[in-house]
């Protein structure tokens, strides 16, 4: 079983050199200490998922470090906030850098305590599931750009694949125990995940005191991907109250198994709808929790063009994030509903982007994409992204980008 490599390990290493602390957040069994281990195996390691160790580093925080010697690796921070404090004695006595690796699967706590205790002090990365590159791509990472020269570059380092192969890379998801044939039975793997997530994050934050209506809450929300939050909609379908839900949610992308696409707007841009879009970490969970069985069956049901749009919309984040670069991404919708699916600020300008589970993609697709001249930002060139077997453009400025070549 080989390891795969990250697109991140390079930033680490030069990270490394210069921070005494690396935060990396993440879902869970992403691979972020595998991640780390791989960047530098001879350093001591600690989890706070154990128990025992976790007591201490919550009672004694002081000791639990004296106990394990840097360089240290310590998983799970989340379950000790205390540390931090203690991590900024040691960072301002002027320990080495490199001195201290964590990694935690609750990024909005953990974002809040490294910026409270350790601003300035600390690099925070943020680990998904294993991207499409980092599986099928070959050369280093780039940040997706609707730019030609870049594109066809992009294109050339990427495997080809046909319709039913996009649909099998979205099924089959980017967990790393199932892409790397650690695990080959992927109904028991994502079985056993749900269990763990609930038996180890949901318990620890909230009351739950009925885990499969918690599961089925998960169900709903996967069957919604791609849609704009309809809060009430989603608790009516597991009859719990908005107020459960909306704390079921947002427990969801405080452990990052979700996160929200939030509208472009701006004071020039009138009548924009409020409600973010949801979508889920990794497509292949979202297989599992809607019940598609093999890819067939996805590609040909009815969730799959919601399903394809949160694959690339979470390809075009991941190649941001795991460089260390923030991703600007949005979406448009008005009262008139006129929508544009995404839109990407890059270097001053917006790029208007369409997803369509379309091999033959024509310029009224693209109709919207003048809403946005209305805004204070220059708009630039603009993309479908779709299921054509390769990189073309409609014309000078809509190119058209085959989903393999993200």
């Amino acid at each position: 079983m080989d390891y795969i490599e990250r697109d991140m390990g390079k930033l680490i290493n030069e990270l490394k050199r210069e921070y005494a602390c690396i935060l990396i957040t993440g879902p869970r069994q992403v691979g972020k200490t595998t991640l780390l281990d791989h960047v530098d195996n001879q350093r001591g390691f600690v989890t706070l998922d154990d128990l025992q160790g976790r007591h201490l580093a919550k009672t004694d925080p002081e000791l639990f470090l004296q106990l394990h010697p840097t360089p240290l690796t310590i998983a799970e921070v989340q379950y000790a906030p205390v540390l931090f404090s203690y991590l900024k004695i040691a960072i301002d006595k002027g320990i080495a850098p490199g001195s201290y690796f964590l990694t935690g699967s609750q990024s909005f706590k953990l974002m809040r305590l490294a910026q409270e205790s350790l601003a300035g002090r600390i690099a925070i990365l943020n680990l998904g599931s294993l991207s499409q590159h980092e599986i099928y791509g070959q050369g280093d990472l780039e940040p997706f750009v609707v730019d030609l020269e870049r594109l066809q570059h992009r294109a050339s380092k990427q495997t080809t694949t046909d319709l039913l192969g996009v649909f099998r890379r979205i099924w089959e998801g980017g967990m790393p125990a199932l892409v790397s044939g650690k695990f080959a039975n992927r109904d028991v793997y994502y079985s056993g995940y749900l269990q763990t997530y609930l038996s180890r994050d949901v318990k620890e934050e909230i009351d739950l005191k009925d885990g499969m209506r918690f599961l089925d809450f998960l169900r709903a929300a996967a069957c919604r991907v791609g849609q704009e939050l309809n809060l009430h909609s989603i608790a009516l379908d597991v009859e719990v109250s908005d107020d459960t839900a909306k704390r079921w949610l947002s427990m969801l992308e405080k452990s990052e198994v979700i996160y929200f696409l939030h509208p472009y707007s701006n004071n020039l841009l009138k009548r924009v709808v409020k409600a973010p879009k949801l979508y889920f970490f990794d497509t292949g969970l979202i297989a599992y929790l809607t019940r598609h069985s093999t890819p067939d069956i996805l590609m040909n049901g009815l969730l799959n063009g919601a399903i394809l749009e949160n694959y690339i919309v979470s390809e075009i984040r991941k190649s941001y994030l795991n460089l260390g670069k923030e991703p600007y991404l949005y979406y448009y919708r008005d009262k008139d509903r006129k929508e544009i699916d995404l839109i990407l600020e890059a270097d001053g300008l917006l790029h208007p982007i369409e997803i369509k589970k379309s091999a033959n993609p024509t310029l009224s697709m693209v109709k919207n994409f003048d809403v946005l001249r209305k805004s204070s930002v220059p708009v630039g060139q603009g993309a479908i992204i779709c299921l054509k077997d390769r990189l073309t453009a409609l014309d000078r400025d809509t190119l058209v980008v085959p989903v393999w070549a993200l």
